[in-house]
């Protein structure tokens, strides 16, 4: 993804982009759209673009969002060819199931897989739900650049989101009356994302993420006054 930022250099356009979308700054790249130009009584902006990775692949968003439903095909040989692929990933998996239309959106697809085996499709933390996604995602953008696939089963991803912001506000209301902090369990940067949104507002803590790599830990913390 992109967005851009301005600030008066080019380190506080940087800060304020990881205070509003609470990534980490090697989590994004920085492109320079407009450089600081000095006039005669004070100096421009700079403006710039950064470019991040949002974690749809690994952990997309649910089926519930503000975007608006479509009823008929996107692109009935697209759907056709995505629908037949997710199959016979199953297929080559090992386990039989049967993968539909879970719902259309303008530049976003969702597939439903059903099967006996759905436990072990999702696997732990939902990691081979999310592997199948990438890998349908790949092949969509051979198909189409701009098409979004978002893989679920048995409502996963909708469960995950809710009971991850349940352990989050947990958690927050145990370090208030506490005053003690609390390491959450790593996570990938869209289970960060959420927490750190979830958070925003809760009153008397702070969050922060921690370690290196794709999956960092949040540390949740009494407010600093």
């Amino acid at each position: 993804m992109m967005k851009e930022f301005e600030g008066r250099t080019e380190q506080e356009a940087i800060a304020k982009a990881i205070e509003e979308l609470h990534i980490e700054r090697e989590d994004f790249d920085v492109e320079i759209v407009e450089p600081v130009r000095k006039g005669l009584f004070k100096k421009s902006n700079v403006k710039i673009r950064i470019h991040f990775d949002d974690g749809s692949n690994l952990e997309p968003d649910t089926f519930e969002d503000d975007e608006r439903e479509l009823e008929q095909p996107i692109n009935s040989e697209l759907e056709d060819k995505l629908l037949a692929f997710v199959a016979t990933i199953l297929e080559k998996m090992g386990y039989e199931g049967s993968v539909s239309i879970g719902f259309r959106k303008e530049r976003k697809l969702g597939l439903n897989i059903e099967s006996n085996n759905s436990n072990i499709i999702i696997g732990r933390k939902g990691k081979n739900l999310d592997a199948i996604q990438l890998i349908a995602n790949v092949y969509a953008g051979q198909l189409d650049p701009d098409m979004k696939v978002i893989v679920d089963s048995e409502n996963y991803r909708m469960r995950h989101e809710e009971q991850l912001i349940r352990m989050a506000f947990k958690t927050a209301e145990q370090v208030r009356k506490s005053g003690r902090s609390k390491l959450l369990e790593p996570m990938n940067p869209y289970e960060r994302r959420l927490v750190h949104t979830a958070l925003n507002d809760f009153g008397g803590v702070e969050t922060k993420s921690e370690g290196d790599g794709l999956y960092k830990q949040i540390r949740i913390s009494n407010e600093r006054n």
